[in-house]
């Protein structure tokens, strides 16, 4: 029989019927020397003592029984026992399993985790400390053993570490021996850099976020040593206000995974990169302080790689990019006529890409100034109070680009016959902004598409690519974008006509959404059941993250005409109609227009389509 132990310093009540206590210090000594006098043999006479005895044992560990009455039901998760297996495997178990007879079993009284770990790792063969019969306190242990358990600090945990690799363990060696990955005992071995005084304090329980931490511990030690002078508690003060001591370290951090330079950008600007031990592990961490080096690398880079149609934008004060005057941005899909403009977004070091679009000089603003009899009075007129529209101009130009997009995709992909498509060709040309007469801008491209139907002299009689151009001259022709070429009610009737609501984009978006008003996106958010918040920014992100998933279109910006814009359109064409007819003097027509009007963009885009 192995040699038993004698647990001579256990306090442990005897919680017998009988209801007698553990016998006082000095009987224990006695005890011992009994024990000990008859060679640690006679385990009958510390029994006599109402002493529970254990001894040690080598067993099978699959021969061992679970408690039935277990404290912990709930199965702990894998990765649990893949550390505990790990663990086992690399250092053995140092804490044998309690267990005790139950006639010819052996029953688990306190280490079911470590026996299932033993199972796991293959062990034929383990250690266990076996107790007297259950004595009533059994239930006591195992819950005890579960629940009262004193953590290593974190400060214990790092400085552990520090000495195992001083004892030639690797990371990697510690990480597999704790099943911990190698990240973690990376980041603990950062922690273990703080400065002495700083681990003195959290070793105290004044533990900082790990945020804090992060900034504190990528510091030089005399950069920590001169601000713990400054922050370091008060006499009577316990803790120490973490968040200024690491805004006093703090250092601006610029990521490589934002950066667009390359290898070359980084050794002529002499960019060190450090890792970000805190991140997720399966990200590009890297990251620099060199500030001024990181923005002029990023600069170089959009020297280097501007397109043919890209501009360098200047900066606002805002740190955003500064479009020319007039321009306007195009928020759907970028047109080759369109311009890219690119910047380092000041705020995090990126480079940010704008699309936007210079509009051409209409001909017919260049009006002279209206004369009448009350020309020259003066009259003071008190302007009327001005309150935010429902929808901005930013956020009606939003919405133009979304239509003329998802009007073109409409157009070129959804089912239309040819009475329809007839019609909808009739209407286009009673657009706004299409002057057939008058206007060059896309006659080059009107022209491509004609030439299509009459390549050889004579109009095709091929059906489908007659429908094909017709298409094509609607798509391009139709803009629902606000301005000079915004083709009106008509491109809103074509799209309500072919159902290219289904293509509208989710409007969903904080750029979109910040260009409605208050009341505007409140009453948008409780159409979804989303209760208002007290600020705007709140309210959007709530409902942002409620239609998550989904595509949300805002009522008005689908192409049905409201009632009153039909009733509006329709006196707007009658008092057109009367204009018309009054103005029989009108100067001569044009009969059509030169080559000097046609753009040579569009022109090329006419060549593309042959």
């Amino acid at each position: 029989m192995a040699q038993p132990h004698i647990d001579a310093g256990s306090k442990e009540p005897n919680s017998n019927k009988r209801g007698r206590v553990a016998p006082s210090e000095p009987a224990d000594r006695q005890i011992v020397a009994e024990v000990e006098a008859d060679g640690g043999d006679n385990l009958g006479t510390a029994a006599e003592h109402a002493r529970v005895r254990m001894e040690l044992r080598h067993v099978d560990p699959r021969s061992l029984k679970p408690n039935p009455n277990n404290p912990r039901r709930t199965a702990p998760s894998e990765h649990a026992d893949r550390q505990m297996i790990a663990n086992i495997k690399a250092t053995g178990i140092t804490q044998p399993p309690v267990v005790r007879p139950d006639g010819d079993d052996l029953v688990i009284v306190a280490g079911h985790g470590r026996v299932r770990a033993a199972i796991g790792a293959g062990f034929t063969e383990i250690l266990v400390l076996v107790r007297g019969p259950d004595d009533g306190a059994d239930n006591l242990r195992a819950l005890s053993e579960n629940v009262v358990r004193m953590q290593m600090a974190p400060v214990d945990q790092w400085r552990t570490i520090e000495a195992l690799i001083s004892d030639h363990w690797t990371e990697e060696a510690i990480g597999g021996a704790l099943a911990l990955p190698v990240r973690t005992i990376k980041k603990l071995r950062l922690l273990a850099h703080i400065h002495p005084d700083m681990l003195d304090q959290i070793a105290k329980g004044d533990m900082p976020q790990e945020s804090h931490l992060r900034t504190i511990a990528a510091a030089g030690a005399d950069e920590q040593a001169s601000v713990w002078k400054k922050h370091k508690p008060k006499k009577g003060q316990e803790t120490v206000i973490w968040h200024e001591v690491a805004r006093a370290l703090t250092k601006r951090r610029l990521y490589a995974k934002i950066a667009k330079f390359g290898p070359d950008e980084e050794q002529a600007f002499g960019i060190v990169w450090e890792d970000d031990l805190f991140e997720q592990g399966d990200q590009d961490n890297r990251y620099t302080t060199q500030v001024e080096a990181f923005f002029a690398a990023q600069a170089a880079w959009i020297e280097a790689n501007l397109p043919k149609n890209g501009v360098i934008l200047q900066i606002d004060e805002y740190g955003q990019g500064k479009l020319p005057p007039k321009a306007e941005r195009n928020w759907g899909q970028p047109r080759k006529s369109d311009t890219i403009g690119r910047y380092v977004d000041t705020r995090d070091g990126s480079v940010k890409e704008i699309v936007f679009r210079v509009p051409k000089a209409d001909p017919k603003t260049a009006k002279k100034g209206k004369t009448g009899a009350g020309a020259g009075e003066s009259e003071t007129i008190s302007e009327p109070t001005r309150t935010r529209p429902e929808i901005t101009q930013k956020g009606l130009a939003i919405i133009g680009d979304f239509r003329t997009d998802a009007l073109a995709k409409a157009l070129a992909e959804n089912e239309i016959d040819d009475f329809t498509l007839l019609g909808l060709l009739v209407v286009a040309f009673g657009a706004d902004n299409v002057d057939v007469k008058a206007s060059g801008y896309s006659s080059g491209l009107r022209r491509g598409l004609a030439h299509r139907l009459a390549n050889e002299g004579r109009i095709t009689q091929d059906a489908a690519l007659v429908r094909k151009a017709a298409r094509d001259m609607l798509a391009h022709v139709l803009n629902c974008r606000p301005g000079y070429h915004s083709s009106g009610v008509a491109a809103r009737l074509v799209g309500d006509a072919i159902g290219a609501d289904a293509h509208l984009p989710n409007m969903a978006t904080d750029d979109f959404l910040s260009s409605l008003s208050k009341a505007a996106l409140e009453k948008a958010a409780a159409a979804h059941s989303v209760l208002p918040r007290p600020r705007a920014k709140e309210t959007r992100a709530a409902f942002i993250e409620h239609v998550s998933g989904a595509t949300f279109v805002l009522p008005a910006a689908r192409f049905a005409l409201s009632e009153e814009e039909i009733a509006s359109e329709f006196a707007r064409t009658t008092e057109r109609s009367e204009d018309d007819e009054g103005n029989v003097d009108g100067p001569a027509p044009e009969i059509g227009a030169s080559d000097e009007d046609s753009d040579p963009e569009e022109d090329h885009q006419a060549e593309e389509l042959d």
